[in-house]
């Protein structure tokens, strides 16, 4: 008799697992608001420190004078158009916090890419603004190892699970991805997940992008489209351009390296 139970209890587990499955709605296709936050204080002190000015007066006097006429945290926009294997990250120009003060123009405040991703043939094109000058890198999309884990969170109204990994050999990031968005996407150039990527967060950065919103929409080939002007390079070739650009800089040009080849 406790067998026969046991079996019932099975086969109801069973028949209602499939029957969940069968009406789980997998979107493909739609729009993603992200907010990026720079906790722009401790960004400072670390560039400080890589200058070689902790101690210095004057370095000290411009971080207070920009602590007493900007907020802590730096906050700025994008969107995340996605269809047909395809997608159209977008900053949101207008919509980043001004800046003022000697640090106003420190490059991971910005949100200065549009990146074109086609996810089916792993490659993409990415308008990369960097300073005066803009590019137009078009190459494969960047193969990234993940470890998932049994984390989960909730992002914009969707169940995300926790990946972690190292990217350029040691940039630590925290991405927290939505299998119910059936696009391997997600903000900047991060994605190769089974799934969208709603929330990312490189800790020892202090930058994190998150999805404040999802529209469940058919996307237009309009939207799927980034600015084309820059002068055309791949990788390899903006590499070489920053290394000989950047190598009178001392110290402080990784940063600034860094951030571009993100």
């Amino acid at each position: 008799m406790k067998t026969l139970k046991y079996i019932i209890s099975a086969y109801l587990l069973i028949a209602t697992f499939n029957a969940n499955a069968q009406n789980a709605r997998f979107i493909t296709h739609g729009s993603i608001e992200y907010e990026k936050r720079v906790n722009a204080y401790t960004a400072i002190k670390n560039q400080i420190k890589t200058w070689g000015g902790g101690d210095d007066s004057f370095y000290k006097v411009a971080f207070e004078n920009y602590q007493k006429n900007n907020p802590q945290f730096k906050t700025s926009k994008s969107t995340l158009y996605f269809g047909n294997e395809t997608t159209a990250f977008i900053p949101t120009e207008e919509a980043i916090a001004s800046t003022s003060g000697w640090f106003g123009d420190m490059i991971e405040f910005k949100q200065a890419n549009s990146i074109l991703t086609n996810v089916k043939a792993g490659t993409s094109r990415t308008q990369k603004k960097v300073y005066d000058e803009t590019y137009m890198v078009s190459d494969s999309t960047r193969k990234i190892n993940w470890k998932i884990t049994d984390e989960f969170r909730e992002i914009a109204g969707y169940n995300c699970r926790r990946a972690n990994a190292l990217v350029m050999d040691s940039v630590y990031v925290v991405a927290f991805y939505s299998e119910e968005i059936a696009v391997s996407g997600g903000p900047e150039s991060f994605g190769g997940l089974p799934g969208m990527i709603l929330g990312l967060a490189l800790p020892h950065e202090h930058v994190t992008w998150f999805a404040t919103s999802v529209t469940d929409v058919p996307v237009g080939e309009d939207k799927l489209k980034i600015p084309t002007k820059g002068k055309a390079v791949n990788n390899k070739q903006l590499y070489d351009i920053l290394k000989g650009a950047l190598k009178g800089w001392g110290k402080s040009a990784y940063q600034t390296f860094k951030w571009v080849m993100m």
